[in-house]
């Protein structure tokens, strides 16, 4: 998988934009970060909640490690070359509506409800 499939997939969701942050590229929803590029394009980072970074873990060790700041995990970090695509979208998808307001989450998601984690 490619960066550039991941920012098609993350800027094809509602209200998003890219934007820098320090040397990586951030995928922000109204100014919250929901996912990181650094420079090497090798891997990322999905700011996803508790429930679903350890479903992830659990199902998917070989891309998936998590994502420590300090002592704290903090979300996802995504090998990309062994990564499989469509489970990388459903977790960007994911992190986008952990990010998103609520009104916003509902548009997206037909009304749906996620939880915040």
């Amino acid at each position: 998988m490619k960066v550039t499939a991941i920012r098609q997939h993350a800027m094809s969701l509602p209200e998003v934009i890219e934007e820098p942050h320090f040397d990586y590229s951030s995928f922000r929803v109204r100014g919250k970060i929901f996912v990181t590029a650094p420079p090497d394009q090798k891997h990322i980072h999905v700011f996803v909640g508790e429930q679903h970074r350890e479903a992830a873990l659990a199902i998917h060790p070989e891309f998936v490690e998590k994502l420590n700041w300090g002592a704290k995990v903090v979300g996802l970090r995504i090998r990309l070359s062994p990564a499989n695509a469509s489970v990388v979208k459903q977790l960007v998808s994911e992190a986008w509506l952990r990010k998103a307001p609520k009104a916003l989450q509902a548009k997206f998601a037909g009304g749906a409800s996620h939880s915040n984690d």
